[in-house]
Formats: structure tokens, C-alpha cells, sequence
């Protein structure tokens, strides 16, 4: 009877529940066209029950009852939710354009995010439609117009994003990741920019989170996190292809293919794709003839002067005779070697990239366990700026990543990246050490005096004019003076600017007497022999290629707990957790760090973290998190962050928070030992003692006193620590006007900057150095450093497929002590976008051109001093650029067609100092898309 009873009832609630069962049916297409969306998302709100459209943007899904809430998505569009009360309710779905930039809001159907709205820190997105309308030549450019950002280009193949200050050519303070891996240099610790990147035709969409962000990103996340995220095979299928001709005979060309595989139920279970990109320029030429910023010798000085990309020609103590016994001749600079002379400006770039993702439960779609394992390969040709400019030569990259993930719930994430430098060298250093193979300082500079004395003295001693030592006995100043103004007669100037030239070139010819060859003259077969062997040898063999093949191995683990309170709650407690760690195998050979004479150099970094949301009724949304971590050579430290983010209504959200982000020092701050020839880059991990200050040491020279010295010790380095305090509100105002303005104050504790000092020894009865040898030690700020900024943003939407858009960024340094760390903030205080696009504008030419864009723009950079090493520290002149694009799209080829230019204005402008003149890049492409259904 038991069982009878139990088999009843079985029944009953088997076929009770059948009876209950509603079955739902519709499609999503795109709203600005009506084209079917291939793989988008529906899913049951709260539930895992969900299911993808087909080839036709169709769906169909069982749920088990009405009414419900049916969530639809899409990459690169906004989702939307919609209640379901009635079975023949119309689910036909339009998706709009997701935002082109967190600026956009919902107005004639465009809108960012929800979570982006509600972001308690400021969060900048360009995506796979705002990458379409960058009016930059590339999307990695069009970061650029992006509010609180700052884009330099050191070279035209070598790109540098930074956010909120503290810019620099090796970006440290920012971390840039693609699909959760670090894209940076193993050896030297900083971003490659994107010359180790995504093709373009495989970024989903870039997002920008601006501000201290170590407490889900990691010690880098210091200024701000670049995350690009390429496409999902299994969602973007089909093949694109891309070419691309610009001036400076540019030509660039990609191609991505991607397909999904069904199982035997007719259920995606394993899909893969394929990137190919290749690119050719020529670069950008780095000409700055202008003297070198706060150089003793200005350019109209008779002796030559210290050209900013002249490499050879630097002031040097040995050479300054102003003090001297010999009349005349003053500061002294060496020929040196124009940096075009020295350098590959056939800029080359390579990337091929691969990726296998397994479904483990193909039945769950999107909601399926995935299993990725993704190879990428880069290599090329460029022009990178350091402390120095390097040329980049055949240096190549490899990134492999193993991850295993379920969309929203947990990763387990393994990546390496290796890196070999190839034929990389440091042009600067090869120009000293081509003048030393001709003549050293030290023999150098006899004949040049011998010359001077014998040749070029007598032409203006023997004039009656001159002003004679016995004429001015107890006078020294007098004397001082009467030959300054002697000196500057137009007459004799000519003579002093004559005889350098000779006694240069006397110099610069070997003799046998002095021990001395010729100048390698560049363009000659002798200098092509001398320069392809220094460049050929590494630095311990006498030479200045530079070896690297460093690696880096990385494990990152996190686990999400979305709703913790239960469905029927109002409120919301979601909780993340996470670890991972990291070693560095740097390995140089001593070219670069401290890995001399069989040392083998490792660092190990590991940090864990958790944090929690709690929404309270949609309106209030209230953060916290902890991140710790450790590296093998300093103390634990914590990261902390909160926040809080009030929502009164659809159109408005306010938001504060708390952030803090640590910076370990790089390799390069502990291990660095690199020497660019006026100075040895040093790591500081010991600390150093008894440095004398580089003023004190000229004043010393020049008086012969050394009671003039001032010595100072370095204290070992630490990690340097931000918190920063950030408010700011986000609205819609009219339907047509969006808003977006932040605030903020950061403080900088143990700031890692450098100091400059000199070892040397001095002759007991001249008081003259005997040897002196320049450090620039990486070293920690002493005092407290603050920063503050404010942006605002607006975007106004008018005539259904128009936008002008603006945006406005004030940062500044507030220090100012007489801490001797350079600080290097080279962020101009004020800059500014503003321009106007249009999207979709109906345009009919015959029968297959449908959709037309456009996008205008202009930025102006406020001027500032930019602090590089000695040679690349100066001024960076005030500048504007003008960029604009036009693009259309022939729909029965699949073939969108681009034509634009950047700085269209050709208003060359130094954007580094030391880099080159950037110009105008006017180019057109076709990028031809088209869809596996």
C-alpha cells in the first residue's frame, strides 16, 4: 500500500509539474539595425536556467512557472530585463548599443551599465562600437580621449597610457591586463603598452579603472588598471579581416577567425579562434637639436652644446675650462652621433595568438565551467624610451594561459611570459663607446687643447685689446670681467667659434702621437663595421646589446558568492575572495640588473584579498575590502578600500570612497645596475652612504674647497603606498545631457622616486677629483607626497544620431619640499577633449550603403616639465591636435570602410621629452566582418 501510495503521488506531482511547465519563445535582434544576435544570453533572473539564440536570434526556453523575469545580454550591448505575466506576451527583444564610454547614459537608447553607473570608482570603457568610431588610427590610440587618461607616444610603435599623474615612458604605476594577464615585460617590469597586445579585431572592449585599485588587482593596480578583453569565441564566430595604409608608408593588416562546434545534441561544447596581425612604418625620427633643458652651455656657445637627441656630445666636468689657465676656450662639447644615425626606424610589429575553450556541461551554455588554454607570440621592431632610448630589435614575447572559470562564480588562472631581447641595444651608449673606440676622453682631449694653444690662442691674445693679467695685478675680478666683455665682441666671437671647429676636427683625426683614430663618420663603411660590432656584443664584451630572457610565472584564484541573503531578500550581500602569486626569473647576464659573475636573481611576490557589497533596496550599495601582500624582500602590507554609492533614482547616482594600492619597487628598483654613460642606474636594496651632492660638487670644483661638499646617505628601498579619498556623482539631466564628475586627494607615503649623487676622489694638493663616478639611485621620498585632481565629463545627445561629447581633466602636484627624490609627476595640470560624432546616420547611396559615422575631435594638453633621466628632462610645450574619422559600412559585402587622421592639423608636438615630433597619420581602412550563423 506504501509503495502504491508512493508511486501515486510520484505521479501526481510529476505530471502536476509537466502541467505547470510554460514553454517561451522570441528573438533578440539589434535595435539600431534589426540584424539577429547570434549566441546572446537569456536567462531566468535568479536562476541558472537560461539558454542562448540560435542562427537567427531565435530562443526558446522552459520555465516552470509565470510570471518571472527574464534577463537578456549581449557583448558590446546593454542588457535589459523583462517581466514575464502572459505566454503569448511579444518577446521580441532589442538590444541597444552598450557605452562607448562610461559618459554615455540612457538617452534615445544608449546607456551605460547599470554596474558601471553604480561603479564607486571612476571607470572609463571604449568598446568594440566606440573602437569602430575612435577617430585615433588605432583603438590603443583612441584611449587617449578617454576623461582622467594620458596617451604619449615615445615612438610610433610604442604607445604609453597613464592615469592621474606620475606619467612616465616605463609606465610602473599602471597595470595593464588582457583577459586577466599582465602584459608587461618580465625584465624591467613595466607595460609594453600594446606592441605585446590584442589585434583590434579581437578587443571586445577596454575598460579603465582610474585611481588606487590594489584591492582586487594586485600591487601594480597603483594609478589605475588598463583590462582589455578580447572576444568570445563562442559568441563572435566567423571571420574578420582588417587592412590598414597610412602616410610614413604604414601599412597594418589583420585577420580573426572563430568558430563553435556542436556535440551530438546540437549543444556548443568547444569553439576556438585564431589572430594574425602585422604591421610596417616608419617610425617617427627623434631630431630635438635643441640644447638639453638647464644645460651649462647654451646653443650659441662656441664649443658646442649638448644637444637633446645628440648622443656623445653631453657636458662633462673634464672638458669645462672656464676655470682654467687657458683663455678662451670654455665649456667644450664632443662631436657626437644624431640618434637617426644610430637607430632602426623601420618599425616592425608581429602577433599571432591562439585559443582552445571547452564547455564542461555544453546543456548550461554560458553558465557552463569553461576550460581555456590560449597562447599568444609577439615580436618586432622599435623605438622604446627609458632612461634612455633603446631600439628594440627583434625582440619577441611569448604569453601562455591555462584557466579553468565559470562565468560570475570562480577562475583559477595560470599564465608565463617569457621574453627574449634579440638584437636590442641602447643607441646612447653605443655613440660613447664609438667615440671611445676612436679616442677616449682623456686622449681626446689633449690635441683639442694642444690645437687651442697653439692655433687658435695667438689669434686673439695678440690683439691689442686683449686684456693682459699684468694689466689688472690685485684685480682678479676685473680681469674676470674685461675678458667677458672681450670675449663678446662680434669679432672675436667669430674667432672662438672658428677655432673650436678647427680644434674639433684636429681632435677628431687619429694621429699616432696621441694614440688617437678617426671619427667614425656615420654613412661610411668604417662606420657601419664599428657599429654593427658594438651593437653585436653585450656590454661585458665591450659592447651595447642588451640580453634579455626573462620570465615571469603567475597563479590567480577567485571565488564569487553573488547573493549570500536568498532570493526573496530586498537586499543584496554578494562576497569575493581571492589569491595569487607570482616569481620572477629575470636573467640578463648583468646588461641590465645585477645578475653579474653566475648570480641568479629570483623575487616572489603573493597577496590574498576579500570583500563584500551589501545593497540595501537597489538605492544604497555599501563596499569593503582587504588585500594582503608579501614579496620576498619586504614586510607585509594591507590594502584597504571602501565605499559607498547612493542611487535616489534611474538618473542619478552619488558615490565616495576609500581606496589604497601598494607598489612593490621593481626589479629594476632593487636589482637595476645599467650604466648610460654620464651616470650608473643603480638598485638600492642595501642602501648607499656617503654620497656627495652633485651642486656641492661643482661648487667644490670651481672653488678647489672641499669644505663645500655635502654628503648624504640612502636609506634601503620600500614599497611605496597611496591612499586616496574620491567622491563624485553621475546624471542624466533632461534626457539629453549626461554628467560625470569626480574629485579626488591621494597620499603617497615612501613614494619611490630618485636621488642623484657622486663617489669620488680627490688629489691632497689640488683638491681635484681624481675619479668621480655618477649614481642615480632608486630611493624613497621622505616626506609625505599628496596629489590632487577633478574631471568632468558631458555627453549631449541630440538630433536621434548625434553626440557632442567633452570632457575636462585638473591634476596637480601639491608637494613641494626640499626632499631630494625626483618625483617625475610629468602630468600637465589642465587638458581638455571636446568633439561630435554620429552614429548610424541614414545615408543611401544606390543600394548598399546603409550606415554612416563620423567622429571629430580635439585635445589640448596643458604644458609641463617632463622629468626623465638627465638627458630627457625638460620642458613640454603646450599643444593641440585635431583628429577626425569617416565611415561607412557596405552591408551586402559585410565591409565597413574608414578614413581619417590624427592630428589632421599636422601641428608636430613633442609628447616625451627626449621622443620625437609627432605629425599628422592620415590613413583608411576596410575591415571586412562577417558572421558564422
Amino acid at each position: 500500500m506504501r509503495l502504491t501510495t508512493f508511486i501515486t503521488v510520484a505521479c501526481l506531482t510529476i505530471f502536476g509539474s509537466l502541467s505547470a511547465q510554460t514553454n517561451l519563445q522570441g528573438e533578440i535582434l539589434d535595435a539600431n539595425n534589426g540584424d539577429p544576435l547570434i549566441g546572446a544570453s537569456v536567462l531566468v533572473k535568479g536562476s541558472t536556467t537560461g539558454t542562448v539564440t540560435d542562427i537567427d536570434g531565435s530562443w526558446e526556453l522552459t520555465v516552470s512557472g509565470l510570471p518571472i523575469i527574464l534577463q537578456f545580454s549581449y557583448l558590446g550591448y546593454a542588457p535589459t530585463e523583462v517581466e514575464v505575466t502572459d505566454v503569448d506576451q511579444d518577446l521580441t527583444i532589442r538590444l541597444g548599443d552598450d557605452a562607448v564610454t562610461t559618459e554615455v547614459v540612457e538617452v534615445r537608447g544608449r546607456r551605460i551599465s547599470e554596474k558601471q553607473q553604480q561603479a564607486a570608482l571612476t571607470v572609463e570603457t571604449l568598446d568594440a562600437i566606440a573602437i569602430k568610431e575612435t577617430a585615433a588610427a588605432n583603438f590603443y590610440d583612441g584611449l587617449g580621449s578617454l576623461k582622467d587618461v594620458d596617451l604619449t607616444a615615445a615612438s610610433l610603435g610604442f604607445k604609453i597610457v597613464n592615469t592621474r599623474g606620475f606619467n612616465s615612458t616605463n609606465p610602473v604605476r599602471s597595470l595593464q591586463i588582457i583577459d586577466g594577464v599582465d602584459n608587461q615585460s618580465p625584465g624591467l617590469n613595466f607595460s609594453l603598452g600594446n606592441f605585446l597586445g590584442a589585434s583590434e579585431l579581437d578587443v571586445n572592449r577596454v575598460n579603465l579603472v582610474v585611481g588606487a585599485s590594489s584591492a582586487f588587482y594586485g600591487p601594480n593596480a597603483f594609478n589605475g588598471v588598463i583590462a582589455i578583453e578580447t572576444k568570445d569565441p563562442f559568441l563572435q564566430q566567423g571571420l574578420s579581416a582588417q587592412i590598414k595604409v597610412a602616410e610614413r608608408n604604414l601599412i597594418e593588416g589583420g585577420v580573426r577567425w572563430a568558430q563553435a562546434i556542436n556535440n551530438d545534441e546540437g549543444q556548443p561544447w568547444f569553439a576556438y579562434k585564431l589572430n594574425l596581425f602585422g604591421f610596417r612604418a616608419d617610425d617617427w625620427v627623434a631630431d630635438n637639436y635643441d640644447a638639453v633643458y638647464d644645460s651649462p652651455a647654451a646653443e650659441d656657445n662656441p664649443g658646442g652644446y649638448d644637444a637633446v637627441n645628440i648622443y656623445g656630445d653631453e657636458y662633462t666636468t673634464s672638458l669645462d675650462f672656464r676655470e682654467s689657465n687657458v683663455p678662451g676656450i670654455g665649456i667644450v662639447h664632443r662631436r657626437g652621433y644624431a640618434e637617426i644615425d644610430l637607430v632602426d626606424y623601420d618599425s616592425e610589429n608581429l602577433k599571432a595568438g591562439a585559443a582552445i575553450h571547452f564547455r564542461l556541461n555544453p546543456a548550461r551554455t554560458l553558465e557552463s565551467t569553461e576550460v581555456i588554454l590560449a597562447t599568444n607570440y609577439s615580436t618586432g621592431t622599435t623605438v622604446y624610451q627609458g632612461d634612455n632610448r633603446f631600439s628594440l630589435r627583434g625582440i619577441e614575447f611569448y604569453q601562455h594561459r591555462l584557466e579553468i572559470r565559470n562565468r560570475d562564480n570562480f577562475f583559477l588562472r595560470g599564465y608565463v611570459t617569457h621574453e627574449n631581447a634579440g638584437e636590442s641595444y641602447d643607441p646612447y651608449f653605443t655613440a660613447l663607446r664609438l667615440q671611445d673606440r676612436a679616442a677616449p676622453l682623456a686622449r681626446w682631449q689633449s690635441p683639442y687643447l694642444n690645437y687651442w694653444q697653439s692655433n687658435v690662442q695667438p689669434r686673439f691674445t695678440g690683439r691689442d685689446d686683449y686684456p693682459r693679467g699684468i694689466d689688472y695685478i690685485g684685480d682678479p675680478e676685473g680681469l674676470r670681467t674685461a675678458r667677458s666683455e672681450f670675449f663678446a665682441q662680434p669679432e672675436v666671437r667669430d674667432i672662438l667659434v672658428e677655432g673650436s671647429e678647427e680644434a674639433q676636427a684636429y681632435a677628431n683625426t687619429g694621429t699616432d702621437f696621441f694614440n688617437t683614430q678617426d671619427f667614425f663618420e656615420p654613412g661610411t663603411e668604417r662606420f657601419q663595421e664599428a657599429f654593427a660590432e658594438i651593437t653585436g656584443r653585450l656590454p661585458t664584451e665591450g659592447g651595447t646589446r642588451f640580453y634579455d630572457k626573462s620570465a615571469l610565472y603567475h597563479l590567480h584564484g577567485e571565488k564569487q558568492f553573488p547573493n549570500l541573503l536568498g532570493e526573496g531578500s530586498t537586499n543584496s550581500l554578494s562576497v569575493t575572495v581571492g589569491a595569487n602569486g607570482r616569481l620572477y626569473t629575470p636573467n640578463s647576464k648583468g646588461t641590465i640588473l645585477l645578475d653579474t659573475m653566475g648570480r641568479t636573481i629570483t623575487n616572489w611576490e603573493a597577496g590574498a584579498y576579500g570583500g563584500g557589497t551589501y545593497t540595501i533596496n537597489n538605492r544604497y550599495r555599501i563596499s569593503g575590502s582587504l588585500r594582503a601582500d608579501k614579496n620576498q624582500n619586504f614586510d607585509l602590507l594591507l590594502s584597504p578600500a571602501a565605499s559607498a554609492v547612493y542611487t535616489p533614482n534611474e538618473q542619478t547616482t552619488f558615490r565616495a570612497s576609500f581606496s589604497s594600492a601598494i607598489r612593490n619597487p621593481t626589479l629594476s628598483d632593487q636589482y637595476l645596475f645599467y650604466n648610460v654613460g654620464r651616470a650608473i642606474l643603480i638598485g638600492n636594496l642595501d642602501g648607499f652612504e656617503n654620497l656627495i651632492t652633485v651642486e656641492s660638487l661643482r661648487e667644490a670644483i670651481n672653488s678647489q674647497d672641499l669644505d663645500r661638499l655635502e654628503r648624504f646617505d640612502i636609506t634601503p628601498i620600500r614599497p611605496e603606498r597611496v591612499r586616496t579619498l574620491e567622491a563624485g556623482v553621475r546624471s542624466t539631466v533632461f534626457e539629453k545631457l549626461y554628467l560625470d564628475a569626480t574629485y579626488y586627494y591621494s597620499f603617497y607615503r615612501d613614494f619611490i622616486g630618485y636621488n642623484l649623487g657622486v663617489e669620488a676622489t680627490f688629489d691632497p694638493v689640488t683638491n681635484l677629483p681624481n675619479s668621480a663616478q655618477a649614481y642615480r639611485v632608486s630611493a624613497n621620498a621622505t616626506d609625505r607626497v599628496t596629489t590632487q585632481g577633478f574631471s568632468l565629463g558631458a555627453n549631449y545627445y541630440f538630433g536621434s544620431y548625434f553626440v557632442f561629447n567633452s570632457n575636462y581633466s585638473w591634476n596637480r602636484l601639491n608637494t613641494a619640499t626640499e626632499d631630494p627624490i625626483i618625483p617625475a609627476f610629468n602630468t600637465p595640470e589642465h587638458k581638455y577633449n571636446v568633439g561630435v560624432s554620429g552614429r548610424n546616420v541614414p545615408l543611401k547611396i544606390g543600394s548598399s550603403i546603409e550606415d554612416f559615422g563620423f567622429n571629430i575631435t580635439y585635445k589640448w594638453i596643458d604644458g609641463y616639465l617632463f622629468e626623465g633621466s638627465p638627458q630627457f628632462t625638460g620642458l613640454i610645450e603646450s599643444y593641440g591636435l585635431l583628429d577626425a574619422q569617416f565611415n561607412f559600412t557596405i552591408q551586402p559585402i559585410n565591409t565597413t570602410l574608414k578614413l581619417g587622421a590624427s592630428n589632421i592639423l599636422n601641428n608636430e608636438v613633442f609628447q616625451v621629452y627626449g621622443g620625437p615630433r609627432i605629425g599628422r597619420l592620415a590613413y583608411v581602412s576596410a575591415t571586412y566582418n562577417w558572421q558564422k550563423r
